[in-house]
């Protein structure tokens, strides 16, 4: 078969179909994350009287998992480098299958801790390794939906688990609930990681990390089946020269060549949560209890919140690669800037109305679900050279990971101490500051290769721009 033959409709269909269910089963690593993000929210309360915490043991059971996702997207990298993707990622679902067992059978506190801080380094390597992955085995016109799909995956596991915990809840009595609901909302995520771990064993390494470790004869292959032949030779070959320029040691990834480049993966990671969204996601009952809801009404508008997300996760799937990544964080932060000013005005109010808050709420979630959610991991994925790309979208994701464990601890205090008007304007100016950021240093990657993006940096900040 010749390449023109490879290039007819049909046959990129099929190649399509390939990638696109390599990457939905890498994005099954999303799903965790969003499961393990979420399913503590049904679980603490009950766990609260089981364990007789207080208020800070609350606060730790939460954060917990997040000291975990530090360390796992810090080692992330190297270890992806040194090991291949594929292997780090089975390796990580092994971690996620033993705290789900371990979260579900505690007897004391201290083992619930060190069973979600296990998690924590599953969600942290796949959370950085994800995306990368199916970056690297996307073709550059439609690697921007596909690196979405880790993120589609996450808001969906964030979505689902609000009714398995509500189903769990009506398995008994209140005191059942105590004892045991807790138990079978964690354990019911080994499902999940078995099906994740059985599933890695059908994907194939990253072409691009085989050709770094001087396997390209097993590269050719997997190449061929998204490309065709003529575009698959050609690409190894781009591959191997980006890999011939440097080592890729983290003291290149700050030299003068890669500093931006670093600047903008941590400042993109960054700004995704410290503009508020995951204060919005993790409180939402109590904000809008705050706003005058009741629990059961409260309830019911968080799991408004999370179907927004889903929904408008999908939109930005559909707009990213015809778009861009540049206009939709732009358009997405302009948008959370308004809406969180108005939010802060609502409850300055004195009287706030629920109504309008829980509006400019979800418009506020529906903005971040089309921008800076999925965006910013497309963008930390794709944005830096083959060869310190893992290095450094392990720093990048460890950088966001920081940043939302200090959002997650600090808003209950600032609620508390300048309450919620003044809290909601802090995150909106940092809305509009990433506004600037954005327009200012990030690059429009749409429809560029990955060996494409070298040259980009290597011609600094006026080919960025």
């Amino acid at each position: 078969m010749s390449s023109q033959d490879l290039n007819q409709n049909p046959d990129q269909r099929i190649n399509m179909r390939y990638v696109t269910l390599v990457s939905m089963i890498a994005a099954f690593g999303g799903l965790l994350f969003g499961f393990d993000t979420a399913v503590v929210s049904g679980a603490i309360g009950f766990m609260e009287q089981y364990f007789d915490l207080n208020e800070v043991q609350v606060g730790w059971a939460v954060s917990s998992l997040i000291i975990g996702c530090i360390v796992g997207a810090a080692i992330a990298g190297v270890l992806g480098d040194r090991f291949g993707r594929k292997k780090v990622l089975i390796m990580a679902a092994i971690l996620f299958i033993i705290s789900s067992v371990g979260t579900a059978i505690p007897e004391t506190f201290a083992q619930y801790i060190m069973a979600r801080i296990i998690g924590g380094l599953g969600i942290g390597i796949t959370s950085t390794l994800c995306p990368l992955y199916n970056a690297e085995i996307s073709p550059a016109k439609m690697r921007g939906r596909l690196v979405s799909l880790n993120q589609l995956a996450t808001v969906t596991g964030i979505f689902l688990v609000y009714f398995t915990n509500l189903g769990i809840t009506s398995l008994g009595d209140d005191t059942w609930d105590v004892e045991m609901a807790w138990r079978y909302m964690f354990g019911t995520g080994v499902i999940l990681g078995l099906v994740f771990l059985i599933l890695l064993f059908f994907v194939p390494e990253s072409p691009r990390w085989l050709i770094k470790k001087g396997r390209a004869a097993e590269s050719l292959p997997i190449l061929l089946k998204i490309h065709g032949e003529e575009q698959a030779r050609q690409e190894v070959l781009e591959i191997k020269a980006s890999f011939q320029q440097a080592k890729g040691t983290f003291r290149e990834l700050f030299s003068p060549a890669l500093r931006l480049a670093l600047i903008v993966g941590v400042g993109l990671a960054i700004f995704q949560q410290v503009t508020g969204i995951n204060a919005v996601m993790y409180y939402a009952p109590e904000i809008f209890k705050e706003a005058g809801a009741g629990t059961d009404a409260s309830l019911i508008q968080t799991i408004l919140v999370g179907l927004i997300n889903f929904l408008f996760t999908i939109l930005a799937i559909w707009l990213i690669d015809k778009v861009g990544r540049k206009a939709l964080l732009l358009i997405g932060s302009a948008s959370m800037a308004v809406c969180l000013a108005v939010i802060g005005f609502a409850f300055q109010s004195g009287e706030p109305s629920g109504m309008l808050i829980l509006v400019f709420i979800l418009l506020y979630v529906a903005s971040f679900a089309v921008s800076f959610g999925p965006v910013v991991w497309v963008l930390i994925s794709e944005i830096f050279p083959n060869h310190v790309r893992g290095k450094a979208t392990a720093i990048s994701s460890m950088a966001l990971w920081a940043a939302d464990y200090v959002v997650s601890q600090s808003f209950p205090p600032l609620l508390g101490s300048i309450g919620p008007s003044s809290t909601f304007w802090i995150f909106g100016a940092m809305s509009l500051i990433a506004l600037i950021f954005t327009w200012r240093l990030v690059p429009e990657t749409k429809g560029r290769s990955l060996e494409e993006m070298e040259s980009m940096w290597a011609g600094g900040s006026d080919s960025v721009n």
